[in-house]
């Protein structure tokens, strides 16, 4: 497959670390240029022409090179994308890499491809997306394997994920409004818009609005207090489509065997209990957020 001429434009401008993809990308003068394109085996020498035009031109060559795979572009190519990535470029701002990766993805991703990372040695892979990818957990292990779902009980939304969006997986029960107002307040002290199936009404089954919140969000509360079946039901859910899931319960025994292993928020349901219920919430949508920005 060939990429289209937008996303090798951009490409361009990562690899020069040119506006608007200076913030993470490192700038590279010709002589760099030549040294970074040497680091896949590719004879590539400055001739004095604009440094985004000469990068470009390379690009262009590789992409009308002979393509064995259908699923991914010229090998050639190929090495080029996952050398930008590649960790070696950010070992003097580490945090960058992660930021250089999602800026990568969001142009990959229009020709169908993503790059996945190794948590373990940080090396990145260039893959085909075989289906619309609507996990938030994309620098998780598990996002090198892309899967393809097509549920029979829900109608899989046309909506884009929302990065500022965060559902609220709670028993519809009024002893639980004080918990969900300590969660919207921690919510709104981040400027995150926090929802709760019962904010909205779309469809003519409140599942399929469940479904559809989760969905469209990046991350996922929820209160297992009182083991609620509905709320075990829509962490699966969430789970399954690649949340980041928060989970919170006022007594652990709550927590079943098959979710012991996650991290839970423990809170008393009192005054005290439930400002520190704020904290704590705060605190975990704090680092989220970076991580989704």
């Amino acid at each position: 497959m060939k990429i289209d001429l937008s996303t090798a434009d951009a490409l361009a401008e990562m690899i020069c670390g040119n506006p608007p993809y200076d913030k993470y990308f490192p700038y590279r003068t010709s002589s760099y240029l030549t040294r970074f394109f040497r680091g896949v085996n590719l004879d590539y020498v400055h001739d004095g022409s604009t440094r985004r035009w000469r990068v470009a031109r390379v690009l262009e060559e590789l992409n009308n090179q002979q393509d064995p795979d259908p699923d991914l572009p010229p090998p050639k190519l190929v090495k080029v994308i996952e050398y930008l990535l590649n960790p070696i470029h950010f070992i003097d701002s580490p945090d960058n890499h992660d930021n250089a990766i999602k800026l990568a993805n969001e142009i990959l991703s229009l020709n169908n491809l993503i790059i996945t990372k190794d948590e373990l040695t940080a090396n990145v892979k260039l893959r085909k997306i075989v289906a619309g990818y609507v996990s938030t957990s994309i620098d998780s292990d598990d996002a090198k394997k892309v899967i393809t779902f097509s549920p029979s009980v829900f109608d899989v939304p046309s909506k884009p994920v929302e990065t500022n969006l965060v559902s609220v997986m709670i028993p519809f029960e009024k002893s639980f409004d004080e918990v969900l107002e300590t969660i919207k307040a921690a919510c709104s002290s981040l400027d995150l818009d926090c929802k709760r199936a019962d904010d909205i009404w779309i469809n003519s089954m409140i599942i399929q609005d469940i479904f559809e919140l989760i969905y469209c969000s990046s991350i996922v509360i929820v209160d297992l207090s009182g083991r609620n079946p509905n709320v075990f039901y829509e962490v699966g859910i969430a789970h399954t489509l690649g949340k980041h899931v928060i989970p919170i319960t006022q007594h652990m025994e709550d927590v079943p065997f098959d979710l012991i292993h996650h991290r839970v928020i423990t809170y008393l349901k009192n005054n005290e209990g439930l400002n520190e219920l704020g904290i704590k919430i705060t605190d975990r949508l704090r680092v989220l957020k970076a991580q989704l920005d």
